[in-house]
């Protein structure tokens, strides 16, 4: 019963707050609908203008910076950049001046003639005459050889050769003999022919006399045509053999020539066992020592001629085809400048290079040494007029075909197609695209990709 009472209360406290809530809302929604009536003397209603002067300005600005954005957006869409810093840019201004087209060589000092020396025969070191790095003479002997083989091979053709000699002279001699008996033969038959015509002429007169028989007359007309007819045959044998001992004396003639001219060879051979200097000059490059084995084909030593000297140059295979006898180079020593002119060429490339032999035009240095290494300059062309640009490393990145070209204005580095020509050690000839003022970036673009502007910093 009392519970019961306590809940009436509360409900109704609970409802007389509801109420006092919503009419002090209710006051508050009505109070703001309605306008004041409130006049105090200090206030006063300020009307605000809708389109004051800073208000269009900032609308002015804001609407012009858009604009400007906009087009910008629009210039540069697909355009793709690189900041890059400044200072690490290699540049250069593209002029007009005297272009030559010329190659850098290094090429080593020798002398204008060198003669090999190589063994002809094998043989063992018996003697050295001279010693390595010595002036020798035309004809003197540099070292001597022993070869036991050759030696004994020259005795056995020697014997060969007198036993030869020996064999014609017999067969001559035997020849000679049968050729005499021939002609003895013949001389015999031509008596006894003689003999038996006068008998025959005898015989025919007594046979037409009947003094002697018809069978002793025909045995010697019988006899009498057998003389006739070995007459004839001795007579063609006498002839062939004349031609046979002719021949057979030719042949052992050519077999005794060349007999001797082995012998003579085998002599020779003997002969270079002793090494002499085929010219005068100095000797160099000789290693051998007493009791060496040297083979046959060996390099022995080389002479060379220090009279003049040449420049042999190594040149890359890339130029093979524009490269000439007596094309000229220059290169400079003691503040003198020396001419020179292709005097042969090597066609044979090795490691990607092939050689050229140059020789002094007039002057020539009075203190070069032989084995000094100096550095020319290979004309390819006669100077020319042309656009110039420096070399650098753009090129292996872009083949000449395109190049970063700097606007001062903007700071901004541009691609351009461009086109070069001929080229030499410090600059590259340019045929188009670019005029003179143009300044190009000439340093690598490795790590520029394929970045159509640069943006210096």
């Amino acid at each position: 019963m009392i519970d019961a009472v306590w809940r009436q209360k509360d409900k109704a406290k609970l409802k007389g707050y509801y109420l006092t809530v919503t009419k002090a809302a209710l006051l508050r929604k009505f109070l703001m609908r309605q306008p004041t009536n409130l006049n105090l003397a200090m206030d006063r209603k300020i009307e605000k203008k809708k389109w004051a002067p800073k208000k269009i300005a900032l609308y002015a600005l804001g609407v012009v910076a858009v604009i400007i954005a906009i087009t910008a957006l629009y210039r540069e869409a697909g355009t793709s950049r690189l900041n890059v810093q400044e200072e690490r840019l290699l540049t250069d201004t593209v002029e007009t001046g005297v272009f030559k087209e010329y190659i850098t060589l290094f090429g080593t000092v020798e002398p204008i003639k060198t003669v090999y020396l190589d063994a002809i025969e094998s043989g063992r070191v018996e003697e050295l005459m001279v010693e390595n790095g010595a002036i020798v003479e035309k004809g003197q002997e540099i070292m001597r050889l022993s070869n036991p083989d050759l030696e004994l091979n020259v005795l056995n053709q020697e014997a060969q050769i007198i036993n030869q000699i020996n064999t014609i002279r017999n067969t001559s001699i035997l020849m000679d003999q049968q050729s005499l008996s021939l002609k003895e033969q013949a001389l015999d038959v031509k008596y006894r022919i003689d003999l038996m015509s006068k008998q025959s002429k005898r015989n025919k007169s007594l046979y037409k006399d009947k003094v002697i028989s018809q069978v002793e007359f025909e045995e010697t007309q019988d006899e009498f045509e057998h003389l006739k007819r070995r007459e004839i045959l001795l007579a063609q044998t006498i002839e062939k053999d004349s031609l046979f001992q002719v021949m057979q004396e030719n042949q052992m003639t050519n077999s005794l020539d060349l007999m001797q001219r082995n012998l003579a060879i085998a002599k020779t051979s003997l002969d270079h066992l002793s090494v002499r200097a085929p010219i005068s000059g100095q000797l160099s490059g000789m290693g051998s020592e007493i009791g060496e084995l040297i083979n046959r084909g060996d390099r022995i030593a080389q002479i060379d001629v220090l009279k003049d000297f040449k420049v042999r140059a190594r040149i890359n295979e890339y130029y093979i085809s524009r490269i000439f006898p007596e094309q000229q180079g220059t290169f400079e020593m003691d503040g003198k400048v020396y001419t020179l002119k292709i005097r042969r060429i090597y066609p044979e490339v090795v490691d990607g290079n092939f050689e050229a032999d140059l020789e002094f035009i007039g002057e020539r240095p009075t203190n070069i040494k032989r084995g000094q290494t100096i550095s020319l300059r290979l004309s390819l062309s006669d100077e020319t007029e042309a656009t110039l640009l420096a070399k650098g490393g753009f090129y292996q990145a872009t083949g000449g075909k395109w190049a970063y070209v700097i606007n001062p204005k903007t700071g901004i580095a541009q691609k351009r197609t461009i086109r070069v020509g001929r080229q030499n050690p410090n600059y590259y000839e340019v045929q188009s695209g670019l005029e003179p003022g143009d300044i190009v970036i000439i340093s690598s673009y490795d790590n520029f990709g394929e970045k159509e502007e640069l943006v210096l910093k």
